[in-house]
This record gives structure tokens, C-alpha cells and sequence, in this order.
């Protein structure tokens, strides 16, 4: 019993709060470790009258569609038409314009000074006035948040400047991973929970090594493994260190469509055009 409860305390301590929540939010179908909930706020949704004020049950089935758009970014586009570019910097994903964005500081690459102002939300993955980032939002059918972790600084890691992003949509769990910079301690995983699509950087070094990057998704185990932010490292790199746990797959095209039900009967790494 004590030590379930010292694990619940360890996860609550990384789950998002929001500043000035008013509702609520949807039971995290990612997160089984946690019993309390935390707050969130809500973002233009209205659910049919016979339904909650949460995530209906009418949104939990439905096609995801992710495209790769370049670097750290990918495309998520829900199946409520809600369009979220990950690590954001304007040059990719930027046409159409995303209606959500998230961003992490490593580098200029993966977030802008000057977003534009016609995209509504705008999720930085650190915070400007100090200490950890807190998202828990919900638009249309997506509830978003974060989990803070540290980032590289010269030598030192500066505490809480980037967010693994987690986006929980049509009964899925997608996790990006962001700029990484360290192993991920024990309540990380447990609150980043299951993860049925991971976007991991497997540039080698700029971010983690392979070594320490396969051993992440390794653990995390998830259906679906996108590498992004691989530089010049040869696919084989990352593939070869996974294993025969997990298939390969390689696309012709930059975007695939995954729901619950069309998830990988097997752990797939899945490269598409452009990566």
C-alpha cells in the first residue's frame, strides 16, 4: 500500500494543472495510475444534449490522420477536423494554418518567437515565467497536456525547459517526445501512461543517444513508433538497436490514418516519406 501510494504522489507531481480551470476534465484514458484528476480548461467544445460536457462517447471511435510535415513536426488532425502541428517553428505545418501548436525551446527549430496570431492555441512546452509548463486543454474532441522535463544548457539541464506533449483523441494515446534530453525516471512513465503512437527523435546525440532513446521506447512499448528528428542517422540505426519485438514498416506516402481499431496487432516502427 505504501508503495502504490508513494507511486500515485511521484505521477501526481508531473500532471498538469491549469491556472484557471472551471470544469472538470475527461477521465485521462492514458494515465491508469493516477486516481485523482487534474484540472483543464476547456476550449470551444459542446456536446450533443443527451451527452456529458466531457469527451463524448461519440468521439471516441473515428480515423486520426498524421502526416509528417519535417523535423519535429508532425500533424495530427482529429476526427472532429481539429488540425495540431507538434514542435512548431512556422516553417513546417504552417499551410493550412494548425489550430493548435506546441512548442519546445532546444532550439529555434522547434518553436517560434512569433507565431501567428491566427492560431488559437499555442502550447510552449516551457514556461516563460518560470517553473514547470501546465496544459490540460480540451478542444472539440482532443484533450491535451504535458509532461515537464528538463532540458540541455551548455553542460547543466535546465529544469522543466521542455514538454512531452500527449494528445488524447478518438480512444488513443499519442505521445511526442519533443527535444529530450535525459532518461525519463519512473514518474515520467507514470505520467505519460500508455502511449498507443510515440514520436520519438532519433538524431543521435542533438537530443539523446540511440542507445538511451531505444531504451525510452522500448519501455514505453507502444503500437505505433514514428521516428522524427533523424538528421543523417541511417533508419538502420535505430530499427537495428529495437529488435525483433517490433516490426518495420516504411510508407510511400508522408500520412497514415490509425484508430483503435486499425492499431498494429505488433509493436511497428513506421517510417514515412520525408523522415
Amino acid at each position: 500500500m505504501l508503495r502504490l501510494s508513494a507511486a500515485v504522489l511521484l505521477t501526481l507531481a508531473f500532471w498538469p494543472l491549469a491556472a484557471s480551470a472551471q470544469e472538470q476534465p475527461p477521465p485521462s484514458r492514458c494515465v491508469a495510475i493516477a486516481q485523482a484528476l487534474p484540472s483543464a480548461t476547456y476550449a470551444s467544445f459542446t456536446a450533443p444534449k443527451a451527452q456529458t460536457p466531457l469527451l463524448a462517447e461519440a468521439f471516441v471511435d473515428g480515423d486520426v490522420t498524421i502526416t509528417y510535415a519535417g523535423h519535429s513536426t508532425y500533424i495530427i488532425e482529429t476526427p472532429a477536423g481539429v488540425r495540431i502541428a507538434t514542435d512548431f517553428s512556422g516553417v513546417y505545418g504552417a499551410d493550412p494554418l494548425p489550430r493548435v501548436v506546441t512548442m519546445n525551446k532546444a532550439h529555434r527549430t522547434h518553436y517560434s518567437d512569433h507565431p501567428d496570431p491566427a492560431i488559437e492555441y499555442v502550447l510552449r512546452g516551457w514556461n516563460p515565467d518560470g517553473g514547470p509548463a501546465r496544459h490540460a486543454l480540451v478542444v472539440d474532441d482532443v484533450y491535451i497536456r504535458n509532461v515537464p522535463t528538463d532540458i540541455r544548457n551548455g553542460g547543466d539541464l535546465g529544469k522543466d525547459g521542455n514538454s512531452i506533449f500527449i494528445f488524447e483523441v478518438a480512444g488513443l494515446c499519442i505521445g511526442h517526445l519533443g527535444h529530450l534530453h535525459h532518461r525519463l525516471e519512473d514518474a515520467h512513465y507514470g505520467a505519460i501512461g500508455r502511449l498507443d503512437v510515440l514520436m520519438v527523435p532519433i538524431d543521435g546525440g542533438m537530443t539523446l543517444s540511440l542507445d538511451r532513446m531505444t531504451e525510452i521506447t522500448a519501455r514505453l512499448y507502444s503500437s505505433m513508433i514514428l521516428p522524427m528528428h533523424r538528421h543523417s542517422t541511417p533508419i538502420s540505426e535505430f530499427t537495428g538497436r529495437m529488435g525483433d519485438d517490433f516490426a518495420v514498416e516504411f510508407l510511400s506516402g508522408r500520412s497514415l490514418t490509425v484508430s483503435l481499431k486499425t492499431l498494429p496487432d505488433r509493436p511497428t516502427i513506421i517510417i514515412l516519406e520525408g523522415v
